[in-house]
Formats: structure tokens, C-alpha cells, sequence
């Protein structure tokens, strides 16, 4: 077999007829599934975080200054992005588990090598090893939720699915700076590594590319929800045939919302990550706080982000009756107002930080999370991973940003100018997400 026969998608079965199988079955999958994925990104994000917690032994143990670790951090958000969007057009056409595992499994080598590694070069070369392949978890996972779950139900689905990282994210800072107490940064490195590794393998196992492979029927039919990337609608018929470049255009390049969420989630990213990259410093360096307490900060950051992703998917579902524009445009503003807060107060309170950064997790990850979703549904089915790819390769365009760029701005315009740089971003968000509040997913492509 070769390395493409090994990627392809699976074949689907043949049709199941009996009703009562049909249930049980999706029953069955839709749970397997899911939880597979949840604890595949999860580890994924587990491992891209691991440098973050590491960063103090960086300095401390090799000498390292703020500037060298913002490149580190640049580097490996700049071939994330580059792996998400090329990993996105190319998921469209493989075989998801194999795909999601076998990336999950290079991650975890790259942190193992990174750990026995001692200078700048091969620190770098490794973290965009690593960058690379955690673009192959973010698309098969927007790819199995729109096949296995339909438009009035996903939202929530969604929701849960994005705590994911957040559980990753809040367990690194606590759990890496037990290991770096006891044994030293580098098991920071090893202990997620050889996780993701044995993970890997764990969603091979259990991922399967969609109903048709287990031969049930689609789940608009299994749900009867038509409402949107409806499987039968001529316009997803005609992109069966399409390659991967031919989705992109068709589907991604020429639909004017999708180049919007993009754009938008730039900004929210460079938020994102520059909060939970260098924040915990800001604590230690500032404010005087311990490794420990500085990362239950994080932590809370991590921890508001579960419900603030159950929250938006579950309002935007609900309340807005599948519009995720609204609930975008709400949460980007709350930022914006708790980004003020925090510039224009001084306080050495571990529960005052805690609680302002837990307000910032929930905040920013109703927006993260809702904007990958709705330009996956504003794509098309078959097209989902193509254009998570897209907005994906903006966001991490931003993360990037938020690395080396912000580190350089920090050094010049200390601690206050870093916010005042985020809060110039979550206004710019909010601006940009507007004229999307009415917008409701659907598979036609608008003119550019």
C-alpha cells in the first residue's frame, strides 16, 4: 500500500435498512466519534502549548531573553497557520482518522526532540515541526462535525467539541510546572509528547470518515434537518466531482463572508494567543506572582473558555436560531470592555487576575470558536475543511503576531502598551463582525 492509498477516504458500505439498526448504530458512532476527537484535540493542544509552560526553564536554565522566545512562539504559529489552511484543502479528500492520527503522533516526535535539544536553531527547526503538524487536527475535526451532526444541533455539539483545547490549555500550566519542580523543563516536553504519540493511535482506532462509511444514511436525512448543507442540494452534488484547488475557489476564495470571518479572526487570535502566551510572565515579572500562581491565571483563562464556548454554541443554536453573527459581534465587545478594565486597574490580587482572566477565556473563545464554525457552514459540507483551512491560516497569522511582534513592543513600550494593543484589536473585530449579524450559514457562493 502506498503513503496516498493509505490516506484515502473510506469506501461506503452498504446501506443499512433496518430503522431500528440505523438508530442504534448512530447512536453508537456519533458518540465514538466524538469523544475520539475530543481527546485527540485536547492532546494536540497539549502538545502546542507545552512550550509556553517551559518558557521560565528557557530563561532561567539556557539564558534565554523574551525576544528569542517570542521567535520560537512566531515561528511555530507561522507554520501552523501555513499546515492549517494547506492541511484544510487537503483533508477534503483523505481518510480523517489516519490523517488526524498520524499528525497527532508527528507532534508528539517533535516535542520529544525539541526536549533534547539545547540551542535557538534547533529549537526553532523543531517547533515549526511541530507547528506543521498540529495543522492536521483542526480540519478533520470541523469535517467530522459537519457529517455526523446537522445544522440545528451542531452549535452545541461545536461548543463541547472547542472545550477541548481549553481542557488541554488549563491542565499544561499546572501539570508542566509540577514536572519542571521535580525533574526540569525538558519533561515539560516529554510527558506531552509521548501522550500525543499513544493518542495518535487511539483515533485511528476509532474515527471513522462519515455515516456512509458504516453504511447509514446522511445525518440530514437520519435528523430530517434540511435547513442548511443540505447533502442533496445541487450545489454540493456538483462538488463531488471538484478537486481540492476547485473546492477551494469555487467554494472558499469567491464567498465574500468567508474572506470576512477571516479577516476577523485575525484579530481574535492575536488576542488569544498573546494572552495566554505571555501573560503568565507579565504575573511573574510585574506583579511578583510564583510560577504556581501565575499558572492558575492561565488556568482560569482556560477554564472560562469551556463555558464560554458551551455558551455561544448553545446561544447562538437557540437564541439566535442558527445566526452566529450576533453572539460574535456581543462577546468581541465584552472584550473590548474587560481589555479596559484590566489597562486601567493595578492590583497583586491572584483571585482579582484569576477572575479577570477567567472573563477573558469566555469571552474570546465564543468568537473563536463560532467563527471556524460558520465558515464551515458557509462553505458547504464537502468543502468544511477547505475553508477551516482558510480562516484557520488567518488566525495563526495572527498568533503570530502576537509572538515575536508583540515581544518586541512590549520591550519598548512596557506592559501598558501591550494592552492597549489588544484592546485596539478586539475593536477592530467588533467592526469587522457587524456587517455579518444577520447572516445565516448556507452553501451559495457570493460574489467576491
Amino acid at each position: 500500500m502506498s503513503i496516498i492509498d493509505f490516506f484515502k477516504p473510506d469506501l461506503p458500505k452498504t446501506p443499512i435498512e433496518d430503522k431500528e439498526g440505523i438508530k442504534r448504530e448512530y447512536r453508537y458512532w456519533r458518540w465514538r466519534v466524538f469523544y475520539s476527537i475530543y481527546i485527540g484535540y485536547a492532546i494536540f493542544y497539549f502538545t502546542r502549548k507545552s512550550l509556553v509552560s517551559a518558557m521560565p526553564g528557557l530563561i532561567s536554565d539556557l539564558g534565554f531573553e523574551e525576544g528569542q522566545l517570542g521567535i520560537l512562539l512566531s515561528l511555530i504559529s507561522i507554520s501552523y497557520g501555513v499546515s492549517k489552511f494547506f492541511s484544510g484543502v487537503i483533508s477534503d479528500k483523505t481518510n480523517l482518522r489516519y490523517f488526524m492520527g498520524f499528525g497527532l503522533i508527528m507532534t508528539g516526535v517533535a516535542n520529544l526532540l525539541f526536549g533534547l535539544s539545547s540551542t535557538l536553531l534547533f529549537f526553532s527547526f523543531f517547533c515549526m515541526i511541530n507547528g506543521f503538524f498540529q495543522g492536521w487536527g483542526s480540519p478533520p475535526c470541523a469535517r467530522l462535525l459537519t457529517y455526523w451532526y446537522s445544522h440545528r444541533e451542531r452549535g452545541r455539539w461545536w461548543g463541547v467539541w472547542n472545550t477541548s483545547h481549553n481542557i488541554g490549555g488549563a491542565l499544561i500550566p499546572p501539570i508542566c510546572a509540577f514536572v519542571m519542580g521535580l525533574l526540569g523543563w525538558r519533561y515539560a516536553m516529554y510527558v506531552p509528547g509521548i501522550l500525543a504519540i499513544f493518542s495518535g493511535f487511539f483515533l485511528i482506532n476509532r474515527i471513522r470518515d462519515n455515516p456512509q462509511a458504516r453504511g447509514l444514511p446522511s445525518v440530514e436525512t437520519y435528523r430530517n434537518d434540511f435547513s442548511a448543507l443540505d447533502e442533496v442540494s445541487s450545489e454540493n452534488g456538483k462538488s463531488e466531482g471538484l478537486t481540492s484547488r476547485e473546492i477551494l475557489t469555487k467554494y472558499v476564495l469567491k464567498n465574500r463572508s468567508i474572506w470576512i470571518l477571516a479577516l476577523s479572526v485575525f484579530f481574535v487570535y492575536v488576542i488569544r494567543t498573546a494572552v495566554n502566551d505571555w501573560v503568565q510572565l507579565y504575573l511573574m515579572k510585574e506583579n511578583g506572582f510564583s510560577m504556581v500562581a501565575s499558572a492558575s491565571c492561565v488556568s482560569s483563562f482556560e477554564i472560562g473558555g469551556i463555558f464560554g464556548g458551551l455558551g455561544a454554541g448553545w446561544l447562538s443554536d437557540t437564541l439566535f436560531k442558527g445566526r452566529r453573527g450576533p453572539v460574535n459581534v456581543l462577546f468581541s465587545l465584552g472584550i473590548t470592555l474587560v481589555l479596559l478594565i484590566l489597562s486601567a486597574t493595578s492590583s497583586s490580587s491572584v483571585l482579582f487576575f484569576s477572575t479577570m482572566m477567567f472573563t477573558v477565556g469566555f469571552l474570546i473563545f465564543g468568537p473563536q470558536m463560532l467563527i471556524g464554525m460558520a465558515a464551515a457552514e458557509m462553505a458547504g459540507k464537502r468543502a468544511s475543511g477547505s475553508a477551516t483551512g482558510f480562516t484557520g491560516l488567518f488566525a495563526y497569522i495572527g498568533a503570530t503576531v502576537a509572538g515575536y511582534p508583540f515581544a518586541k513592543m512590549t520591550e519598548r513600550f512596557g506592559w501598558p502598551g501591550f494592552f492597549i494593543l489588544l484592546g485596539t484589536c478586539s475593536v477592530i473585530a467588533v467592526a469587522m463582525l457587524l456587517p455579518l449579524w444577520n447572516k445565516k450559514s448556507n452553501i451559495e457562493v457570493e460574489a467576491a
